[in-house]
């Protein structure tokens, strides 16, 4: 389903958005990079849907019955809901609402576990075989 270099990808901008929300301060680090990685989050199923040969996985090999997968997907989805709802705080933020700061670091921190947790369920969706060529 997932190739090892997605995964890695993906870790690297883990790290890099770890590094952003240590550095609120900078704003001309955190704000390009937190944003730079909820738009790929958002494009990036489009991308494996694009590049990987999902039925043979899903249908042929039934793993659209595994939980692991349906574990992966409500994280996803999980992760996008607090994307919105980081962005609401921004917003709020920008239009002055010094209550929203608290916000946008608790959801931050949860955006920070959510997308941790869909990098490790996403490394365990890892085929074999793309494992052979790194």
């Amino acid at each position: 389903m997932f190739s090892a270099g997605t995964v890695l990808f993906i870790a690297a901008t883990y790290v890099l958005l770890l590094l952003a929300y240590r550095l609120p301060q900078y704003s001309w680090f955190h704000r390009p990079v937190m944003g730079s990685i909820i738009v790929l989050d958002l494009c990036f199923p489009f991308y494996l849907y694009a590049t990987q040969e999902w039925s043979r996985r899903l249908i042929d090999q039934q793993e659209i019955l595994s939980f692991m997968v349906w574990m992966h997907l409500i994280l996803v989805i999980t992760l996008y809901m607090l994307y919105f709802f980081q962005l609401r705080s921004v917003r709020a933020m920008l239009g002055g609402d010094s209550q929203a700061r608290g916000e946008h670091k608790t959801q931050g921190l949860g955006i920070i576990i959510v997308r941790g947790m869909v990098l490790l369920t996403g490394a365990l969706l890892v085929e074999p075989e793309s494992l052979a060529s790194l």
